[in-house]
């Protein structure tokens, strides 16, 4: 078994499989899956990887805790491979000589959320679970579903009542039972943990399952191994032999658990030996939900909830229920948690775009976070940086037109054309 345990992430105490579920028993911190590395070592290695035509997170199975989901040619096995993407004209703009982005808007539902409700539903097969539970401010809500659907799993999603109405809409095609909270995120999310217990479903929920950070730990597994086939490719080297992770890489925070799924995929990358550094990992929250911004920034160890007020919905949270463990990433890696203004995220749409990725503001956030880590002089102009785009701009499209700006109508004439072509130069 590659999955052999539980530690909590606070106190450290280890359980076995059958031990525990959703968090530590003793004091109801966040847990991080064991896995047997030596063993993963004697099955496998980055070449061999490297040689799979899978071309989504199931080329990793042998560091999944999961079985095969099955369902082959749906939806479950199109999640991940996303396209790492070489920014250079936004490299140029920053001083930067290898900025890459990691474009997770290419995932079937358009998230990076994807990469966790893939792993949870092949969890509740293996499971038997009769239904899967989320909070949701729409993406990973719309992830379940849409992974759920692919699977013949009944999903319930729980969504607060002004989340976007395109992240509802995929909801409902997707076939969940769909109910809108009056109330946040958080309130949505304390709902689902009550249906959880009283109906006997399995929860999904972000930063409360430890197996949605086994989801989002492939993201980095594709970086360190895209990053390697770039540069062989460069060199005219056949076949990657051994992966290569960048210096930084900066990925926006809501609950906390994406950077902290990253965080884990580099760990077990470097526990196995098969990658030389880990790479500083900066969070990037908006200055209007920016709880754990602000823990960083005391050099606290404790999140202290807020009252969030952003743009970027997809990380709107009063109490990150991550949060340690994002600061627990941010800290050991060398990284920083950042938070930027609701305008630099909208700029950062814009600018985005001449790269030809369309961000929703959430995933723009990152970017703006860069921006800001290069005022800081926290980046070298010849690192190797990642920016991690968690989720396409189709859910958002009112924040895009902000961004954007609105085209402009004229009258169906060359004149009219004339006209507005110079107006423009």
């Amino acid at each position: 078994m590659k999955f052999i345990g539980y530690r909590c992430s606070q106190c450290q105490t280890e359980y076995t499989p059958g031990e525990a579920g959703y968090a530590c028993p003793k004091d109801g911190g966040n847990l991080d899956l064991v896995l047997d590395y030596s063993g993963i070592q004697r099955a496998t290695t980055p070449a061999q990887l490297s040689q799979s035509r899978d071309n989504s997170i199931w080329r990793y199975l042998a560091l999944l805790p999961v079985d095969p989901p099955g369902h082959q040619g749906t939806p479950l096995w199109a999640v991940g491979w996303t396209p790492l993407l070489r920014a250079e004209r936004l490299g140029a703009e920053l001083g930067l000589e290898h900025l890459w982005l990691k474009d997770d808007g290419r995932n079937p539902t358009a998230s990076f959320k994807d990469r966790a409700s893939a792993v949870v539903v092949a969890r509740a097969e293996q499971i038997e679970a009769s239904t899967v539970v989320t909070a949701s401010t729409g993406n990973a809500g719309a992830a379940l579903a849409g992974m759920a659907a692919a699977a013949g799993v009944p999903a319930v999603i729980l969504a607060p009542k002004n989340a976007p109405a395109a992240k509802v809409a995929q909801l409902l095609i997707y076939g969940a039972a769909v109910y809108l909270v009056e109330g946040n995120y958080d309130d949505a999310f304390d709902l689902s943990l009550q249906a959880a217990d009283r109906y006997g479903w399995y929860c999904r929920n972000t930063g409360y399952n430890p197996f949605t950070a086994e989801g989002k730990k492939t993201a980095a597994f594709e970086i360190c191994e895209q990053l390697a086939i770039a540069a062989d490719a460069s060199h005219g080297v056949g076949g990657v032999s051994s992966w290569r992770a960048p210096e930084a890489a900066f990925v926006s925070v809501g609950d906390g658990n994406i950077i902290s799924g990253l965080h884990k995929g580099f760990v077990d990358l470097h526990q196995l030996g098969w990658i030389e550094q880990i790479p500083r990992l900066y969070g990037v929250q908006s200055t209007g939900s920016a709880a754990v911004a602000n823990a960083f920034k005391a050099e606290a160890h404790r999140i202290t909830a807020v009252h969030a007020d952003t743009i970027a919905d997809s990380i709107a949270v009063d109490m990150p229920r991550d949060g340690l463990r994002a600061l627990r990433a941010a800290r050991e890696t060398g990284g920083m948690i950042l938070a930027v203004e609701d305008a630099a995220i909208l700029a950062a749409i814009a600018k985005l775009g001449a790269e030809a990725v369309f961000a929703e503001p959430a995933g723009a956030a990152a970017y703006a976070g860069l921006e800001e880590a290069i005022r800081l002089g926290l980046v070298a102009r010849d690192e190797t940086v990642v920016v991690v785009i968690t989720g396409s701009g189709l859910k958002d499209v009112p924040a895009a037109m902000r961004a954007a700006g609105e085209a402009m109508v004229i009258d169906p004439t060359l004149e009219a054309l004339d006209a507005a072509v110079a107006a423009r130069q």
